[in-house]
């Protein structure tokens, strides 16, 4: 089982989970519909605004928005409801972890909650942006203290925090030792100069030459 696939693909597959399929059986949705008063606590951007912003459509935005209101009526979703969310679509393992990597992911103002704003940016560059984007945002999303590098601890806490989701339940079952083995897996692919951390640089570098990455990535810019 390869890792820098595995690890980078796990990102953009699980992603998957978070968008709103229930919103596509539905009619055509405004985002400027009216809101209830008494539970909304945060109004999303004009629509030609968010147009502007991602590189979503009107259309695609008004899908994406009715299923992030069915889910999160006051206009945001705070960690441990977004915990919930991710947790409804891996119900034999434990998700909270990996979602709470994904979730500071998403907080891109860093203040505890995730809004419409945020969720559809994000969506946007993981969805639609360009390969440099794409693998910027999972960089980010590994680099768990945000100093521009991944440490090998760093690397062990997304690893175990991936077989606590979906390790556990593969087969053939995963060992004890199996996250720390991949994570020296992944510094011998990724630690170009041996110095004890990846760089965005190397990380860019290595993923851009690995095609199982690029074919994982490219998957998923038509979901919508």
């Amino acid at each position: 089982m390869a890792l820098v696939p595995q690890t980078t693909g796990v990102l953009f597959k699980t992603i998957r989970t978070l968008l709103p399929a229930r919103a596509h059986k539905r009619g055509r949705y405004s985002i400027e519909d009216d809101f209830e008063p008494s539970t909304v606590c945060h109004r999303p951007e004009g629509l030609e605004q968010l147009q502007g912003q991602t590189k979503f459509t009107k259309k695609e935005l008004q899908v994406l928005y009715r299923g992030f209101k069915s889910e999160c009526p006051s206009g945001v979703v705070n960690e441990e409801t977004f915990k919930q969310i991710y947790s409804q679509f891996f119900p034999q393992g434990d998700s909270s972890m990996y979602a709470h990597f994904l979730f500071n992911a998403f907080d891109t103002d860093h203040n505890g909650s995730v809004s419409f704003e945020n969720f559809v940016t994000g969506l946007s560059v993981i969805l639609r942006g360009s390969m440099d984007d794409k693998l910027n945002w999972a960089f980010n999303l590994y680099d768990l203290n945000k100093d521009g590098c991944i440490t090998r601890e760093e690397m062990l806490d997304i690893m175990k925090s991936i077989y606590d989701m979906m390790g556990k339940y593969t087969y053939p079952s995963v060992r004890e030792e199996s996250p720390q083995e991949h994570v020296e897996t992944f510094f011998q692919k990724m630690d170009k100069n041996r110095d004890g951390v990846v760089t965005i640089e190397e990380f860019i570098e290595t993923c851009q030459k690995d095609e199982n990455i690029m074919k994982s990535m490219q998957l998923f810019e038509n979901v919508i």
